[in-house]
């Protein structure tokens, strides 16, 4: 990159999710690149899951990882929290001060710092409901922090149109540098002996449609008879409502849910992925599962076009109930080599357009382009 090592701090809040993939995937390869590398990130969620996977990364982690507590909504422990950060960033000396997503934004920002401030919003609040208070007030945040933002790096072309949108031109260097996944996760995942016939990976909130998911199950089995059994692997506030909204539907019976799992193994539970979300950024777990050669039944949100490219009629809308189920029906009855081969087909196209070596390399770049416009200013 024609620049020596540099000591780069990412923050970040929950350590769980698409995000927390990008950041660990990130760091990573930042540290084996020979950069210095730490990370501040929420001490509320994750569970034991997170302390296994900080774990691994915290031998590399010349500059450390900082937990503390960081709540999803505006808290006044958000105060307690900046002033933390404050002093994690004074005494460490960053090259770079990377934030992610809303509030790991909101720290990485504010906070005093001679490094350069990047900041990749992987969605946040950009996803919030166009015209509700939540929304105004988010954006209003968003343009008055765009003054201590030295690059921005979107993660999709739509959220960067959105953040025009919403927010306004960015006022310095941007860039588009989507998500990318490792050469091995671009091979065929095999399906476990009792693999069910769909399958859901994710958080279970609002945003992941998993509502439409299940009147659409249960559509299915009123309409064409078909009671196809459904995994959901995860966790989130969705949780204990999701039994009783499947027994609303007479689908509980065909519904199993399994705590959060690496992807891969979790592609070995189900032949069918459905990702019913109704709003999304550039979506790990799609890309995983594009990498894994899954069919795909997918609204058409956020980055998924992207990500699809031109086979992205295969999309559908989202929060439809019925137009999901016929989607379902189509793909349960899909013959087995021609739904291999569709798969196929849109893993070789997303393997040229996604790495893993790509994203890093296009970050990296961007915090150059910064500091170098910061040397001339």
């Amino acid at each position: 990159m024609g620049a020596g090592p540099l000591r780069i701090v990412h923050v970040l809040r929950a350590p769980v999710g698409g995000l927390f993939r990008h950041v660990r995937d990130l760091a990573g390869e930042q540290v084996a690149r020979g950069h210095q590398v730490g990370l501040i990130v929420d001490s509320l969620t994750g569970g034991g899951r997170a302390v296994e996977q900080l774990a691994a990364l915290a031998p590399g982690l010349a500059l450390g990882v900082l937990r503390l507590p960081m709540h999803r909504p505006p808290h006044i422990a958000d105060l307690g929290a900046l002033l933390a950060v404050t002093r994690r960033l004074a005494a460490l000396e960053p090259d770079v001060v990377h934030g992610h997503g809303s509030k790991g934004g909101l720290f990485a920002r504010l906070a005093p710092s001679s490094g350069v401030r990047a900041y990749t919003p992987h969605g946040g609040s950009l996803n919030y409901n166009p015209g509700s208070m939540e929304h105004r007030v988010f954006m209003l945040a968003e343009q008055i922090l765009a003054r201590r933002t030295d690059v921005l790096l979107f993660e999709s072309a739509f959220i960067a149109g959105r953040y025009e949108t919403f927010v306004g031109k960015p006022r310095g260097l941007a860039r588009i540098v989507r998500n990318g996944i490792a050469p091995e996760e671009f091979e065929p995942v095999a399906l476990n002996d009792d693999a069910a016939e769909l399958l859901y990976v994710g958080e279970f909130r609002f945003a992941k449609g998993l509502d439409t998911l299940i009147e659409a199950l249960g559509l299915l089995k009123q309409t064409a008879q078909l009671t196809p059994r459904l995994i959901l692997v995860g966790d989130g506030p969705e949780k204990h409502a999701l039994g009783p909204r499947a027994e609303a539907a007479g689908v509980g019976a065909q519904l199993a849910i399994k705590p959060p799992m690496s992807a891969r193994e979790a592609f070995a539970q189900g032949r069918i992925l459905v990702v019913p979300s109704r709003f999304e950024s550039l979506p790990y777990i799609v890309l995983e599962a594009v990498g894994a050669h899954k069919p795909i039944v997918a609204t058409r949100v956020g980055g998924m076009a992207e990500i699809f490219g031109p086979y992205a009629d295969r999309l559908i809308p989202s929060g439809q109930a019925e137009t999901l189920c016929a989607a379902l029906k189509d793909a349960l009855e899909e013959h087995p080599v021609l739904q291999s081969a569709r798969a196929a087909q849109l893993a070789a196209q997303a393997s040229t357009r996604f790495s893993l070596q790509g994203m890093v390399d296009g970050i990296m770049a961007g915090y150059l382009a910064a500091m170098a416009a910061r040397h001339r200013a």
